[in-house]
């Protein structure tokens, strides 16, 4: 498996786990961290060994957001292109085939927070904390805060977080909907692997695409979203899998899924 310099890859099964691994910077994502991760979801996006990926952080920080000294430095132009780029990272993760797990260590702040906001599902420890504080330095979220947040919150909740730049803990992530499962430090990444693993024993095109209903389901209307599902359902009725799982049910077995 290819070596980066700033995100650990590696594979447990048939889980990917990619840990961004810049402990003295609190995992800030720079240019080259974003370019690294981009490279590792295109790299993977056809790999049908994995069924699912967990993100998280080396040491106590998730991500504790972007890197300042690069951002100092931005102007219209760059910061333009600095933002795509961001953005366009984002959007690889959220469409990326199989489901994208983000296990929250600790400090997912600004960048890591957007980060965490573009993957499926987000699994916090007890010990993390969120927050859009982009305002404290007097620019705003730039890789997809003030849209995936509002939608996942509400509007109302959204504009409090990222216009008083307030961060919150794991507890009050939970309550709000930011984070599905809350759990102790040390049990964080085997309840991540635990889901994976849950997510690995189901049919993966029925997961692939019911993932791509959801997403694409939440860009258009209600009558749109049901007749996207509406093709999917026909598309895999006429897959081996459906068979074997409608099979295996009969027989009251585990299912031999393939993927076809």
């Amino acid at each position: 498996m290819t070596e980066y310099k700033n995100v650990i890859v590696e594979k447990k099964d048939s889980t990917l786990i990619v840990t961004i691994n810049r402990e003295r910077a609190l995992n800030a994502l720079n240019k080259d961290t974003i370019a690294e991760l981009q490279q590792i979801f295109s790299y993977h996006w056809t790999d049908d060994t994995i069924t699912a990926v967990i993100v998280t952080g080396a040491g106590k920080a998730f991500v504790a957001g972007a890197d300042i000294t690069e951002l100092a430095d931005l102007d219209v132009r760059s910061g333009t292109q600095t933002s795509a780029n961001g953005l366009y990272l984002m959007k690889t993760i959220q469409n990326f085939p199989k489901p994208v797990i983000a296990a929250v260590n600790g400090f997912a702040l600004g960048g890591g927070c957007e980060l965490a906001l573009a993957c499926d599902i987000r699994l916090a420890s007890e010990k993390a904390k969120f927050g859009q504080p982009e305002v404290n330095l007097g620019i705003i979220p730039g890789y997809g805060g003030t849209q995936r947040l509002s939608r996942l919150v509400g509007r109302g909740k959204a504009i409090q977080l990222i216009c008083t730049g307030e961060m919150i803990g794991a507890a009050e992530a939970y309550r709000i909907g930011l984070v599905e499962e809350m759990y102790p430090p040390a049990e964080l990444m085997d309840k991540a692997l635990e889901m994976a693993k849950a997510i690995a024993v189901k049919g993966p095109m029925a997961v692939i695409m019911a993932k791509e209903c959801i997403n694409r389901g939440l860009d258009v209307n209600l009558t749109a979203g049901c007749d996207l599902e509406k093709a999917n359902f026909g598309s895999i009725c006429g897959t081996g899998d459906k068979n074997e799982g409608m099979e295996a049910f009969l027989e009251k077995r585990a299912p031999k899924f393939t993927g076809h």
